[in-house]
């Protein structure tokens, strides 16, 4: 869906206001109450189960985590799986780096992992060759997306085989990527051509604006951008919308600015061109989730983590609908494919944004900690994320409540 009515000064006004999580939070709010009015076409909202979702996140957190020590809810946590620290192996690999060296490298693996990590479908598995370990899923993307980098498959150079750069995302292609992760047709990875395209645009994205990439065109000049005495989290979100928006395919745009994931609902307001248009910034927001710790490991502390929103995919939104807190009007509605732009999931991310909101000072009164124990990124880590993964498992074998088509980028 294309907007060119108004001035490029409307269309620029629009976008800047879409980029914001504020807006994110405000229009979510409002659908919101609008949905608890019982005005909305698709949900009903039943408050009084939002207290036993509360208290389902907070089993699973003190299972997941019993000494209450949560992490944020990053691409890091991936690196974890089958109980390896990857972590600790990669940066000892790069104990002879300057600290901002290190960060580089630290983003560069983010950045690419995070694109990478769109949905594998089921009959996807990465069987790490260390360990002998078998992953599937977003752990399978995440531990093969860790190897594809040791090993330098992202690197020009070969010399320096630990970073990303424009030059080799530009000779990325389908063999090359599905060798790295063991995808062929007995091991069928969705969307592998997808994901090289996305990698090549990253590429042209980084190679066009060096003064933020370096002349490199390298994920990890990030860190020479932002990095202070502090960095502010909405900073991090803000600069990664700015210079990467484009890579999303996303039709949606306003004056030919690209909004990425931002979505048309005919109920939500906001001023000028804005109206109408419910954003969400998903996957940007999973990366910044996910370039937090590179700062902080640098020395750089992260400010402002709960400007950030929370994420509206499927196990989030899941958890909603699993535990009661939302229903669908028209149960039938659950025996259809969706697509992302379609009213009903638009609208129900934004109620899934607007009502995590509403459970992490329950979760944070289940457990008996404060905001700044345990800010919106560790809620979703402990959490709700794997609340709502261990429902689906239970009721539909791990399938979401509602079935989307998607390329990957969203959900």
């Amino acid at each position: 869906m294309t907007i060119s009515t108004g001035t490029g000064t409307d269309s620029a006004v629009a976008v800047g206001i879409l980029r914001s999580t504020d807006a994110i939070r405000a229009r979510a709010a409002f659908l919101l109450h609008r949905a608890r009015a019982g005005e909305s076409r698709w949900f009903v909202v039943d408050d009084a189960a939002l207290a036993h979702a509360a208290e389902l996140v907070a089993d699973v957190t003190r299972t997941r985590y019993p000494d209450l020590a949560i992490p944020y809810h990053s691409r890091w946590r991936h690196f974890e799986a089958g109980g390896v620290d990857r972590t600790a192996d990669l940066r000892a690999r790069l104990a002879g780096l300057d600290a901002a060296a290190q960060a580089r490298a630290l983003i560069d693996l983010a950045v690419v992992s995070v694109l990478l990590d769109a949905g594998a479908g089921p009959d996807w598995a990465y069987t790490e060759p260390v360990t002998g370990q078998r992953f599937t899923r977003s752990e399978g993307l995440g531990v093969a997306s860790w190897h594809a980098f040791a090993d330098g498959l992202f690197s020009s150079d070969p010399a320096q085989p630990w970073q990303v750069d424009a030059a080799a995302l530009r000779t990325i292609d389908d063999a090359g990527l599905g060798r790295a992760f063991q995808a062929g047709p007995d091991n069928p990875l969705v969307g592998l051509s997808g994901r090289v395209q996305l990698l090549r645009r990253l590429g042209a994205a980084m190679e066009s604006r060096p003064e933020v990439f370096g002349p490199q065109g390298r994920p990890g000049g990030l860190f020479d951008a932002l990095a202070g005495p502090a960095v502010d989290a909405h900073d991090i979100l803000a600069q990664l919308l700015d210079t990467l928006s484009g890579v999303w395919l996303a039709d949606n745009d306003i004056g030919g600015i690209p909004l990425g994931d931002c979505w048309p609902h005919p109920a939500v307001p906001g001023v000028g061109l804005s109206r109408g248009w419910m954003p969400y910034h998903k996957l940007s927001q999973w990366l910044t989730y996910s370039l937090l710790e590179p700062f902080e490991w640098a020395g750089v502390p992260v400010t402002g983590l709960d400007a950030l929103t929370g994420l509206p995919e499927y196990r989030n939104g899941g958890l909603l609908l699993d535990a009661g807190v939302l229903r669908l009007r028209d149960p039938a509605a659950a025996d259809r494919t969706w697509s992302v732009a379609d009213e009903l999931v638009v609208e129900w991310r934004a109620l899934t944004v607007a009502l995590l909101d509403e459970l992490a000072p329950l979760v944070r009164a289940a457990l008996g900690l404060d905001s700044a124990a345990l800010p919106l990124a560790c809620v979703l880590e402990g959490g709700t994320w794997a609340a709502g993964r261990t429902l689906a498992q239970q009721l539909r074998g791990g399938n979401p409540p509602l079935s989307i088509s998607s390329d990957g980028t969203v959900f």
